[in-house]
């Protein structure tokens, strides 16, 4: 069998979110690659040098074209190749016309719900691109039950159609050194960790801690992620309620610098009005740092009874969940102790399984 692949998402340098589960399937892919299952992966210039490695069984395809990629050049690459027996998009948008059956994996439906936090141009290709990925599709990957459940419902997908398989979590240390420029060891701090965006929440976070801040003056906040769209009012909103000196931005930083900021925040808090699946919460339970999430979406689904949960519109429960944790030494250790048994049910192991088990049976007998 010879599966093909778009690897677009995992050639980049800094790889957040579907990035890095396209780069950890890819991994899993060149580990099982073998005489009897072949991988052909597709990206539009050449692989980074932290790219899985090539073997005789797994090949790169560099295919020229940059305007409509996916929609144009690709399918004309995957025409040419009579031996390919499946196609794979990791990341929402299969191509306008295939040769093969074809699998893709849809992470959220949040362009559904918040469109006022896309541009224009990208609104309009999540919602036909998505619309027309999921009705070629053999088979649709749901990385949450939330997922599916919005799949269905906003494009009449069956049930059958669309299959649940959660993401993984790594974080391991390299030998770099994984410290800030910003000295933390002095203060205790909140850790939110994300891409700065609307539906993120990260003003009503804000907000939330300057009240934070008038019971635990020497608490700080930690804002760890790069830069999305919109994001402007965030620094606007720090500026407003003065708070330059007690919120830190790291932009974009390695695994070992978000692994020191794990191992020491007081708790993760993660406000979102939405995500599909949410990985920090399992990054953050493996190095024993609490969680506090938003009840919304999929995160109680993934966050089981590991973690506490506030309404993300309601900042005094976000603020009594905080205190909770500052008071409660015992329910601080109950929730690390559950975070750890919580983690085990996930693992890119188990991810690249089922996943490459749902290609395979998208080909027809």
């Amino acid at each position: 069998m010879i599966i093909a692949v778009d690897g677009n998402e995992a050639n980049v340098q800094n790889r957040v979110g579907v990035s890095v589960y396209t780069y950890n399937l890819l991994k899993y892919f060149q580990k099982k690659a073998s005489g009897e299952l072949s991988f052909r992966i597709y990206l539009r210039c050449q692989p980074l040098t932290d790219m899985p490695k090539e073997n005789p069984y797994f090949k790169y395809e560099v295919v020229a074209g940059k305007f409509l990629w996916s929609q144009i050049f690709l399918p004309l690459a995957l025409f040419s190749k009579k031996q390919l027996d499946v196609f794979f998009s990791p990341a929402h948008y299969l191509p306008r016309v295939c040769p093969v059956p074809t699998v893709v994996t849809i992470h959220d439906l949040s362009y559904l719900y918040f469109p006022e936090d896309f541009l224009k141009k990208d609104l309009y290709q999540l919602k036909n691109w998505t619309q027309s990925s999921i009705s070629k599709a053999t088979k649709v990957i749901a990385v949450s039950k939330t997922t599916k459940k919005d799949i269905e419902k906003a494009y009449g997908a069956s049930q059958d159609k669309v299959i649940v398989v959660y993401n993984g979590y790594e974080k391991i240390h390299t030998s770099a050194e994984g410290k800030l420029r910003v000295n933390l060891s002095r203060n205790p701090y909140i850790l939110y960790v994300g891409t700065l965006q609307p539906r993120k929440n990260v003003t009503f976070l804000i907000e939330a801690f300057s009240k934070i801040k008038s019971s635990y003056p020497d608490m700080k906040l930690v804002i760890a992620g790069k830069k999305g769209w919109l994001y402007e009012k965030i620094f606007e909103k720090v500026e407003d309620l003065g708070l330059d000196d007690e919120i830190y931005f790291t932009d974009f930083i390695t695994d070992n610098q978000l692994i020191f900021l794990y191992k020491n925040a007081f708790c993760l808090v993660l406000p979102s009005l939405y995500e599909g699946f949410g990985i920090p919460i399992l990054e953050a339970m493996s190095f024993r740092c609490p969680v506090v999430s938003s009840f919304t979406a999929a995160l109680p689904e993934i966050g089981g009874d590991a973690a506490l949960y506030f309404d993300p519109k309601n900042q005094a429960d976000l603020i009594e969940k905080i205190r909770l944790i500052k008071e409660n030494e015992k329910m601080r250790k109950d929730l690390v102790k559950k975070g750890l048994a919580r983690i085990k049910e996930f693992s890119w192991e188990s991810c690249g399984e089922k996943t490459l088990e749902i290609i395979k049976s998208a080909v027809k007998k």
